[in-house]
């Protein structure tokens, strides 16, 4: 995208009226922007909410500013000329203090984008922004691995025009063709297919983000696949290691430890959240190291996938139940400790 396209898209995100250079402005308040500058949204939403406050740039140099609508033709040739806005927005303000460096939708600390665009900082700006779309805590696979070939793929998406819902929609296809391969206990290929389906879990989150193309049904659609698929995976797990001849002492029971810890492992996250208004992978750093390995659908991969190049799938399956039930009674000392903090001592350790 070009800046005007994207400031475009922010602007019609944010409710806000689009106007060109020509507009005649006649009431209410005016977000003047260059375009030659690539902007965090939260800036823009911040900024049309400080009527009289200028963005500045690192060096001082104003690239936004709220004017009155009787002056904002005044605002736009002096930020077209460079010349002095002091007497249109005598607040001058950075990216970091108009916006904010903690995400809670991300649970990351990173300052808001604020960018100049030519050829020659193009592939800069556009790390900049993928790595402003990820998550600052969730697990080892998606922080490590998935990072540098996910921007190579959500760029080839991005210019391929494809959205974000066709890639979850391709994600949803691999979920059903991994179940079944499971299932037969064909887990080689099953596993191809999990893996590429966590990886394309990654590209259409950060596809939706950085071309601001984000919906609320792209959003149920994403996180509801999310959210349900994992247990009907290791139901096909279990049936599969009968159907390639092995016996799975307490596989039943194994089998409920694995499902039903994963809900409950849901569960005390809501607890925690419910309680103390903050995500519980959030609170400490030894809680978002703790979401790195925690018994959630990538880490148990990894297990699966050892066991299956060893040729026993069955300890694999075993495995997994062990570290379910480890990592559940983790999360209900987490909640435990929580509760024996002193008031309002429970907040995010990534928004100090």
């Amino acid at each position: 995208m070009t800046s005007a396209e994207r400031l475009s898209r922010i602007y019609r995100r944010l409710g806000l009226v689009e106007a060109g250079p020509e507009t005649v402005f006649i009431a209410g308040d005016v977000v003047v922007v260059d375009a030659g500058w690539v902007f965090d949204e939260s800036l823009i939403k911040a900024l049309a909410g400080r009527p009289g406050v200028a963005l500045v740039d690192e060096a001082g140099r104003v690239v936004a500013v709220n004017v009155p609508a009787a002056r904002a033709r005044e605002a736009i040739v002096r930020l077209d000329t460079g010349e002095d806005v002091t007497a249109l927005a005598a607040i001058r303000l950075t990216a970091l203090e108009l916006g904010s460096a903690y995400n809670s939708a991300l649970r990351k600390r990173e300052p808001p984008v604020l960018e100049r665009l030519t050829p020659e900082t193009r592939v800069a700006v556009e790390k900049r922004l993928f790595q402003g779309s990820y998550k600052g805590v969730t697990d080892l696979v998606t922080k490590y691995v998935w990072p540098t070939p996910a921007r190579i793929v959500t760029r080839w998406c991005a210019l391929a025009k494809m959205t974000p819902n066709q890639v979850t929609l391709i994600g949803f296809l691999l979920v059903l063709a991994a179940f079944w391969l499971f299932w037969t206990g064909h887990y080689a290929w099953g596993l191809v297919c999990a893996w590429i389906m966590t990886f394309l879990d990654t590209v259409d989150g950060k596809l939706a983000r950085v071309t601001l193309t984000s919906s609320k049904w792209g959003n149920v659609f994403d996180h509801g696949i999310d959210l349900i698929h994992p247990p009907f995976w290791w139901w096909a797990w279990y049936v599969g290691v009968g159907a390639v001849g092995l016996t799975m002492p307490h596989g039943a029971l194994a089998l409920a430890v694995i499902v039903g810890g994963y809900v409950l492992q849901r569960v005390e996250e809501g607890i925690f959240l419910a309680l103390f208004k903050v995500e519980m992978h959030a609170w400490r750093p030894f809680d978002s190291f703790f979401r790195l390995i925690t018994a959630r659908r990538n880490p148990n991969l990894i297990l699966l996938t050892l066991a299956v190049l060893a040729g026993r799938p069955d300890i694999g399956f075993l495995a997994v139940a062990v570290w379910t039930g480890i990592c559940l009674v983790v999360h209900a000392v987490q909640i435990l400790q929580g509760l024996a903090a002193p008031k309002g001592a429970v907040v995010s350790w990534l928004s100090r």
